[in-house]
């Protein structure tokens, strides 16, 4: 971020720079240009300065409840399983962690939050990325806060104290054969059948699936509609009569799902929302997946400093260094920038976007600088104090690249949305 008066000035008159005057890239400049025209906060006001002190006492008793919980079989699988939540030892750190309501804090207490803002509950989940644990979750951090918008009194009631308390999980259900990120090509048909709905068809890429309890499955209940008009949000029971679930390895070595319906009967009670309306509360679930907390990867940039310094000649390194810590910070003030849109009423969507694809790049380009300095021992067994090597690490960031949707799509968002151009063709 550069103030006024340099070389291709930027619309905000902060006087710090981030960025050095040789730093030009398109991305960058793009993501500081459009963020700014959504919000008038400066973008070098953290969430910590934006929250109040009482939820200053929360973010610290968070801090001290994630050093004293949070152990090194934690830290292993949350990093062998992409740091989704749903293993047996997340479970067991996020039953003692959301008994305080920390889980959805910017949730109402009615449903089990503190009715705190969304800069504490992304602070508070940022904590948890830099400490290496889990910190995804698709109930309370994705799906949770369009349930609370659109969803019935029965599903409210039904899930979100149990959400809050970490008791259970959901699976986004999105992505199919031939349909990867273009939500407007899906074709798993839901049949009205009176009082349930009749589901049958594929799901792939269902991170979550065989860890979770719940499926947020998007299908077709419309099949003479245009697409956007097509889609609902069911919640199925992913142990449900006719629900198969197979993994799919990556190639980084961690799980994914396919899911197969067949014939599985579903209760209409379980219908997010209205029929026919899921294409709005895909994208208000995507705002949010979209959401990467830079935290992990500020805690690998720090394992690949303190191997750079241990070299015997460390300064063919200190540029890419520094640039990296560059990009790690844009990154986090971007997703500093959603919570505060968040709490301002807005959805992040186009932010989200611009977050998620800076923060995957960020990452690929960091991992491969850690490939670089690890040298032929970034084959070899992990670095002290981490559970896989550099290779599964960048392999690992060639995946974030498509999780949420590809960077390609973003790239589609950021263009429409951000700068007013038409729809690719």
């Amino acid at each position: 971020h550069r103030s006024a008066g340099d070389d291709g000035d930027f619309p905000c008159q902060c006087s710090h720079r981030l960025v050095s005057p040789y730093f030009d890239w398109p991305l960058l400049r793009l993501a500081v240009t459009i963020s700014h025209a959504r919000t008038t906060e400066c973008c070098r006001v953290s969430m910590l300065r934006l929250l109040s002190d009482q939820e200053r006492v929360i973010y610290d008793r968070v801090c001290t409840y994630i050093d004293e919980h949070a152990t090194p079989a934690l830290r292993r699988e949350a990093e062998l399983g992409e740091y989704i939540f749903g293993g047996v030892e997340s479970r067991r750190f996020i039953r003692g962690f959301a008994a305080n309501g920390w889980l959805v804090p910017h949730w109402p207490a009615a449903y089990g939050g503190l009715g705190a803002t969304a800069a504490l509950s992304y602070s508070s989940r940022e904590a948890m990325s830099r400490a290496g644990i889990p910190h995804s979750f698709c109930a309370a951090h994705m799906a949770g806060d369009v349930l609370i918008k659109y969803g019935s009194p029965y599903l409210r009631e039904q899930f979100l104290a149990r959400i809050a308390r970490g008791e259970i999980e959901f699976a986004v259900g999105y992505s199919e054969p031939g349909a990867g990120s273009d939500m407007l090509a899906l074709r798993m048909k839901a049949e009205d059948c009176g009082d349930h709905y009749l589901v049958n068809g594929q799901k792939v890429f269902n991170t979550h699936a065989h860890q979770a309890e719940y499926h947020w499955l998007a299908v077709r209940t419309d099949s003479e509609a245009p697409n956007h008009k097509a889609l609902s949000i069911l919640l199925v029971d992913l142990d449900s009569p006719g629900v198969t679930i197979r993994p799919m390895i990556t190639i980084a070595g961690s799980r994914t799902n396919e899911v197969f319906y067949v014939d599985v009967r579903v209760p209409k009670a379980r219908l997010v929302g209205e029929p026919n309306k899921g294409f709005t509360y895909i994208l208000g679930q995507l705002a949010r997946e979209r959401l990467f907390p830079p935290g992990q990867h500020l805690r690998h940039f720090d394992s690949i400093v303190h191997t750079v310094r241990a070299l015997p000649d460390p300064a063919g390194f200190r540029q890419r260094l520094a640039q990296s810590k560059i990009e790690l910070e844009a990154s986090r003030l971007l997703y500093e920038r959603c919570a505060t849109l968040m709490d301002q009423g807005k959805d992040p969507d186009l932010e989200s976007s611009l977050q998620k694809l800076f923060m995957s790049d960020c990452a690929q380009k960091m991992s491969r600088l850690g490939l670089d300095v690890s040298g032929g021992a970034g084959f070899g067994p992990p670095r002290e104090g981490e559970e896989v090597n550099s290779v599964t690490k960048q392999l690992a960031n060639v995946v974030l690249t498509i999780y949420g949707g590809a960077s390609e799509i973003q790239k589609n968002i950021i263009a429409q949305r951000g700068m007013g151009l038409p729809r690719s063709r």
